[in-house]
């Protein structure tokens, strides 16, 4: 089952004719003018009878972008990373918890070796 938000949409807050090209921006975490002069270098480029019906076929079956869909811009960023490659940002989160549980050991062996009835009731419980 998919998250709403690893789904392509139509952005139509942000689009120019049906946000198509904004949906794809958004999704892939691209500048919507890019997408869009891609689509016009494709279209102009002899490939027109592709990507104009592709373009209103997509305007047609993708949902419109839900307005509530992120809390701000870099839980946004966040899913466009995730969406671009799950393995390194899976990577990434492992990292970061390794790293707070490396601290918090840390934490943990320091207040436990500066507190020695602490220390004696952990090694009476084992």
């Amino acid at each position: 089952m998919n998250s709403p938000r690893t789904t392509l949409y139509r952005d139509k807050v942000n689009g120019k004719l049906m946000g198509v090209c904004a949906g794809i921006a958004d999704y892939t975490g691209v500048e919507a003018i890019w997408v869009r002069l891609g689509l016009i270098v494709l279209t102009l480029s002899g490939l027109g009878a592709v990507t104009v019906p592709a373009y209103f076929i997509a305007g047609l079956l993708l949902n419109k972008k839900p307005p509530h869909l992120y809390r701000d811009v870099q839980e946004q960023k966040y899913w466009q990373r995730v969406r671009q490659s799950p393995r390194r940002t899976a990577r990434e989160i492992r990292s970061n918890f390794r790293d707070i549980d490396r601290r918090l050991a840390a934490v943990e062996t320091h207040y436990v070796s500066s507190n020695p009835r602490l220390t004696a009731e952990i090694e009476r419980l084992r």
